[in-house]
């Protein structure tokens, strides 16, 4: 795809007239307009194109889409169709109102695009730029930082279903990559075992015939990884990821005992952090907080709440689920600094304070952390016995 970046036109006359009788008093997004203006321009993303080739929709309006979309809680064919049939969204994109739009795969390629070209944070930042040169983020104010799950996008499996998934993942991509090899060193059987996708109403019910099944499909897996290791000099180095994920899980369900392969007690495993939970998202880990635990990611999110200014969103950090929030502390002071955007107080909960914390952040960047202390969680504060200072207080 090639894009030629242009002059942004005016809001059509035609859109403009209807959008005004439709909306006398306006919406978000024709405020935005009206109001902001045009967030992005096609020069932004020039570096995410070539310079030939079939060419491109114009990148500003895609951005434009991608953060109403973000805004409405829309999907990729609910924001397409927007683009479509919404004349607000023509107005705030500065679209004809016999503009067709686009296929909802293009949202999907554009964020692509920003991932490689290392621009992810491009739309924010362009953002906050154009808010706080308007006066709506306040200069050294208040903000709050406080973070919640985020899910992957994977089905829930137990460890039955999953380390078949994985074995089925891994075969399949070696059907792909390198049919000729697998047909010579596959068994005739894994065609009719792992074809289908496990499910749990066709798995035994019994715990001895689950354990039997487990230790067939850990066999399984032995067989197909022994037999890719003796080819260390050709397959091997070029081997799919899905072959490494099936490594990495074999490990940690499965171990050997003489000459048998064995399922592994569940004291035996690796910390719940540590394992993998899906073949397909090799990242995502299990975490809990308070009464929440979920399989996915973590995300940290600081937002401006001075009480005569809008709450804004000034920074999104996403890390492992397992990562405690105390590490990200400096790191949303560091990313808040090259914004120009640090406050004067910081609100956070007691996960993201320590001392140590405290006396930086007056150091490093003159502002307040603001948080309540963690709780007492030594043994004899939970037993509510033993002595303490309160109770040699008046003692000479």
């Amino acid at each position: 795809m090639a894009m030629h970046p242009s002059l942004i036109d005016p809001v059509p006359e035609e859109t403009a007239r209807v959008a005004r009788a439709a909306f006398r008093k306006g919406t978000l997004l024709m405020r935005v307009r009206d109001e902001i203006g045009v967030l992005y321009e096609d020069a932004m993303f020039a570096d995410l194109y070539h310079a030939r080739g079939q060419w491109a929709i114009a990148p500003w309006r895609l951005a434009l889409v991608t953060l109403f979309q973000f805004l409405e809680n829309l999907s990729d064919r609910q924001a397409a169709e927007a683009v479509r049939s919404r004349i607000d969204w023509k107005y705030a994109l500065g679209l004809e109102l016999t503009d067709p739009g686009f296929d909802f795969s293009v949202l999907c390629e554009f964020r692509a695009r920003l991932l490689a070209g290392g621009q992810d944070q491009c739309l924010l930042e362009t953002l906050l730029e154009r808010l706080g040169a308007r006066g709506l983020i306040k200069s050294r104010g208040k903000q709050r930082t406080d973070s919640t799950h985020v899910l992957a996008a994977i089905r829930t499996l137990n460890r039955l279903e999953f380390v078949g998934e994985t074995l089925r993942a891994a075969l399949h991509a070696l059907a792909q990559a390198a049919p000729a090899w697998l047909v010579q060193h596959g068994r005739s059987d894994w065609a009719e075992r792992y074809g289908a996708r496990d499910e749990q109403y066709r798995l035994p019910k019994s715990l001895a015939a689950r354990q039997a099944l487990a230790e067939a499909i850990g066999t399984d897996c032995h067989d197909l990884l022994a037999a890719l290791l003796n080819e260390r000099e050709g397959f091997w180095p070029d081997r799919p990821l899905a072959v490494e994920r099936l490594r990495l899980v074999w490990i940690q369900q499965f171990y050997h005992d003489g000459d048998s392969v064995r399922w592994r007690e569940p004291a035996d495993q690796p910390p719940v952090s540590g394992r993998l939970h899906s073949p397909y998202d090799p990242e995502a880990r299990y975490a809990k907080k308070r009464d929440i635990g979920w399989i996915g990611y973590k995300v940290h999110l600081t937002e401006t709440c001075d009480a005569d200014r809008p709450h804004l969103i000034t920074d999104v950090q996403t890390t492992a689920a397992g990562l405690a929030d105390v590490a990200m502390t400096a790191t949303v002071h560091s990313a808040l600094a090259s914004r120009g955007l640090l406050p004067a107080i910081h609100a956070v909960d007691s996960g993201y304070v320590n001392a140590d914390l405290l006396v930086a952040s007056r150091v490093s960047h003159a502002l307040e952390l603001l948080g309540p202390a963690l709780p007492d969680s030594s043994r004899q504060a939970q037993a509510g016995q033993g002595f303490d200072l309160s109770v040699l207080n008046g003692v000479e």
